[in-house]
């Protein structure tokens, strides 16, 4: 367990460090760490910590956040194909953006825009929605209910989406789609700031659960006869694991497959063991996300393209290759 997230952990560092420095415009360390250049006059720092180094530590949250919600929810929902937007979490966020975007509000608070609040507002006002519908009157919690209730969550709330694309000016459409596509350009370091602690909140959550998903995997009434109380780490896994979604989307836009592909990737490295695989999954997830990142910066430079794109494009044959496998 050591080994492999020690190995993972220096993957994350190595990318963390090694992306601020990749672009079309090359910088000097030296001359960007040089206190002797007030602010102002350094380009070199400016690019690197205004320009690239929020994005690097956006795209870690984001990827950690976003592949440990996908072995949450897959331990949760028992289906190895769930991801963190598979119960309307994520449609929510984006139809609080959408109306923000639309509505042109500008309000900020905190370094926080007003996208970013209603994004948030959004995750948290779906996921109470989704839990209120799957918490069964005579049956504690229902994952069969709260997978359906996701479900059509989703489908309800891209339909709203599409009719404020529809009805909204040209302008606020093109930036919506945008929105929509996944994009780690951060303005600053407040961004990142207000989605710490609800990412905090849900790693600590996570940090409870890896013995009893363990358990759960083998079923229920084998997890409840060696000793778990199931609904109790039922709701705090769904709980947890949709906090951490709406933080990462709130921060970075609906960017898919994350947290797909790298819980897969990591099963295969490390096997079943959730006390190995949640750690591990966050590691490579913030990893894996950076160099999405650092590839959509430059594949068409001097266009950056959404990161969203990059992940799409990885991993739609991967998904479909896991349809396939699980078959």
């Amino acid at each position: 367990m050591i080994g492999w997230t020690a190995l993972l952990g220096s993957v994350a560092l190595a990318a963390m460090v090694g992306a601020p420095l990749v672009g079309t415009t090359r910088i000097s360390l030296t001359r960007a760490f040089d206190l002797a250049v007030p602010f102002a006059d350094n380009v070199d720092a400016q690019i690197l910590f205004i320009a690239r180094l929020p994005r690097v530590l956006a795209a870690a949250l984001v990827g950690a956040a976003l592949a440990a919600a996908g072995v949450v929810f897959q331990a949760l929902l028992r289906n190895p194909l769930a991801t963190p937007f598979t119960l309307g979490v994520s449609a929510g966020a984006a139809l609080g953006a959408v109306l923000a975007i639309s509505l042109k509000l500008q309000v900020s608070l905190w370094g926080v825009s007003a996208v970013t609040g209603a994004s948030f507002a959004g995750s948290l006002g779906a996921v109470a929605i989704v839990y209120a519908l799957a918490r069964a009157r005579h049956q504690g919690f229902s994952t069969n209910v709260l997978l359906l209730a996701g479900v059509t969550l989703n489908s309800f709330f891209s339909a709203l989406i599409l009719f404020v694309q529809y009805i909204a000016d040209p302008n606020q459409t093109v930036q919506t789609l945008r929105w929509l596509m996944g994009d780690l350009g951060v303005a600053g370091y407040g961004p990142i700031l207000a989605a710490l602690p609800p990412t905090i909140a849900a790693f600590v959550a996570f940090a409870w659960l890896p013995r009893a998903m363990n358990l759960l995997s083998l079923g229920t009434d084998a997890a409840a006869s060696r000793g778990v109380d199931v609904v109790r780490t039922q709701q705090v896994a769904f709980f947890a694991a949709s906090l951490a979604t709406g933080a990462a989307v709130s921060l970075g836009g609906p960017i898919g497959f994350i947290g797909i592909i790298v819980p897969h990737l990591v099963r295969l490295l490390v096997g079943a063991d959730h006390r190995i695989v949640l750690p591990a999954a966050a590691l490579l997830g913030a990893a894996f996300l950076i160099v999405c990142d650092v590839v959509a910066r430059l594949v068409m430079a001097p266009i950056e393209l959404p990161v969203g794109i990059i992940t799409a494009m990885i991993g739609g044959p991967f998904f479909l290759w896991l349809l396939v496998r699980q078959r």
